[in-house]
């Protein structure tokens, strides 16, 4: 098929199609990713910051966790559920939860370890806490933080072991 412009209306509405789009053209907005690249920092974190403690947990630990502390003890994740709270009758259990491979490589800050830490107990272990826990602090979460346990699977054993010899079960 061949396309005709008819009469002086055609090639009129010809040039004027060409005028505007090169107007449009000089006034456009760019490409929205490339508006947002100005605005991107590659020296800055690598996650927005959470706004709540719980917002820490959704971004940085449910991903195996899962939402709701249960892991995936299958797979090697235990659960928190009913756990957590059985590691702070400890010294070495205590320093055991902040010491994880999940926990040293989640980008979070000491105070942010504690604050979550803190939140988690009650929220998925409330009943196996020890009354009157103390909650941990940044300065000892950068401390044992230091001290990481080389094969995390044997310290958590043994603390297993030793819980369930004072009779606390800990699957």
């Amino acid at each position: 098929m061949r396309w005709r412009l008819v009469g002086k209306q055609g090639w009129m509405g010809l040039l004027w199609l060409t005028a505007s789009v090169g107007v449009m053209a000089e006034r456009s907005v760019p490409p929205r990713p490339l508006a947002m690249a100005s605005a991107i920092r590659f020296d800055g974190p690598a996650t927005a910051p959470a706004s709540s403690v719980r917002s820490l947990y959704v971004v940085h630990c449910a991903g195996c966790h899962s939402m709701d502390g249960s892991g995936h003890p299958a797979q090697g994740v235990p659960s928190m559920r009913g756990a957590l709270g059985h590691f702070l009758r400890l010294p070495e259990g205590r320093a055991f939860l902040v010491q994880v491979p999940g926990v040293n490589n989640a980008g979070l800050s000491d105070a942010q370890i504690a604050d979550l830490t803190n939140w988690m107990v009650p929220q998925f272990s409330a009943d196996t806490a020890p009354p009157g826990w103390a909650p941990y602090r940044a300065d000892e979460v950068a401390r044992h933080r230091a001290q990481r346990p080389a094969d995390v699977g044997a310290v958590r054993r043994g603390l297993v072991d030793t819980l369930g010899q004072q009779g606390h079960a800990v699957r």
